[in-house]
């Protein structure tokens, strides 16, 4: 577990007694939409991104090319990531100082989640420009959809565990 420096411990006790968080917080239905909320938008980036994946892998979608899908996909697929960042932070606004001390989140954060994001970006980029271009997909397109894929399974690994850790204060 990394300990917060009190600069970052100061930024979520002031973010925590927000109005926005205290309503949040302080509502019996609010968490639960906003979490709900959160889940979408991460089911539609992660869907629109696995579909990529999975084909660049030959497990879906034969009779489409890669760069088809990645391209009818991209604008629902950063929809979905943007929907998933205001949903995860607003949830994390609630309860800031804990979450900050939480070892789940701070391993879904500050390892799985920039990695996977820059991997991300790589295979989306080249499975529009170059990769999925042809009939036959590159042994490195292929390894890179895997390793997307695993990395994005880390992340939502690490997501399941954060309600499993008590609370760190």
């Amino acid at each position: 577990m990394i300990v917060p420096s009190e600069g970052v411990v100061d930024f979520c006790n002031w973010l925590q007694n927000t109005p926005y968080a205290l309503a949040i917080a302080g509502s019996t239905w609010a968490y639960p939409f906003v979490q709900t909320t959160h889940f979408t938008g991460l089911s539609i980036w992660l869907a629109t991104s696995l579909v990529v994946d999975f084909r660049l892998l030959g497990w879906i979608g034969k009779s489409y090319k890669p760069s088809e899908l990645a391209k009818s996909l991209f604008a629902w697929n950063w929809i979905g990531f943007a929907i998933a960042v205001v949903g995860g932070a607003s949830l994390f606004s609630t309860d800031a100082v804990a979450f900050s001390r939480n070892p789940a989140l701070q391993f879904k954060l500050l390892l799985f989640f920039p990695l996977a994001l820059i991997v991300h970006i790589f295979v989306q980029r080249r499975t529009m420009k170059s990769w999925g271009a042809g009939d036959v997909i590159p042994r490195f397109a292929q390894l890179a959809g895997l390793m997307e894929f695993l990395l994005w399974l880390s992340v939502a690994s690490a997501a399941a565990n954060i309600p499993y850790f008590e609370r760190f204060l």
